[in-house]
């Protein structure tokens, strides 16, 4: 697998245990050149050193649900990638009250913000990125085991997921005659800010070693691997390839 030369996106690092981050190293390490958004002033501060790490080409602030600044940001990935290859979508938002008791109880408004920035979001990017990937393209995002089974406290994030699995698919079908492919990974549960959204998500972890197939964890460069993979797959579209030792068949 070389993608040496390769141009790729990366959408929602929040700090160095974020997956996009490993996803990030990962595909630095084949050989791409890499751009990268942050949410705000705050999260710039951890995502610029990681960025400048891998001698980001371009590091600029995206808010997913504000429209003028998702145009701005994809304008300056135009002027300074000319194209691009590889998007990776890591992006997703509920607010912690719909995170906890019953999915039920989920508001109105914790609903459509939720959907909005975690499903909305991916469809938005796909629309902007389209014109750039001039040559075909890969479109990856982050899923969870919990858009197909109930996993408790996990609540409005599970029908995102599924929401986002279903875009998914809908995607690679507009994007497959232009050459693109759209799929997602399904990540077993790893340590990461999001993740510390879900209550009682440190037994879940621990739990988690005693009951899939490889009695292991996965870590962010298993999920980092796998994009490698699909970035590289040019006939692959429309998957939701599971990185979570085996969880999914339990």
């Amino acid at each position: 697998m070389d993608l040496k030369g390769k141009k790729a996106i990366i959408l929602g690092v929040a700090n160095d245990r974020s997956l996009a981050w490993g996803i990030a190293k990962k595909l630095h390490e084949f050989g791409c050149e890499l751009g990268f958004s942050y949410l705000n002033e705050k999260l710039e501060r951890r995502v610029r050193p990681l960025a400048e790490s891998v001698n980001a080409k371009l590091i600029e602030p995206l808010d997913v649900n504000c429209d003028s600044q998702a145009e701005s940001f994809f304008k300056k990935v135009s002027l300074q990638f000319k194209s691009v290859d590889i998007l990776i979508h890591s992006v997703a938002f509920a607010d912690r009250s719909d995170l906890e008791g019953q999915f039920l109880d989920t508001s109105r408004d914790g609903f459509g913000l939720a959907m909005s920035t975690s499903v909305y979001s991916l469809i938005m990017a796909s629309r902007f990125v389209k014109p750039l990937m001039k040559n075909g393209g890969s479109i990856i995002t982050l899923s969870y085991l919990g858009s197909r089974k109930v996993v408790p406290n996990y609540n409005v994030m599970g029908v995102c997921k599924a929401a986002l699995e279903s875009s998914v698919r809908y995607l690679a079908y507009d994007m497959g005659p232009s050459g693109i492919r759209v799929n997602a990974v399904s990540a077993g549960p790893v340590k990461t800010l999001s993740a510390s959204g879900v209550k009682n998500f440190k037994s879940m972890l621990s739990s988690n070693v005693d009951n899939v197939p490889l009695r292991s964890n996965i870590d962010a460069s298993d999920v980092g691997m796998a994009c490698v993979y699909l970035a590289c797959a040019t006939k692959v579209t429309g998957e939701v390839l599971y990185v979570d030792s085996g969880a999914h068949i339990m």
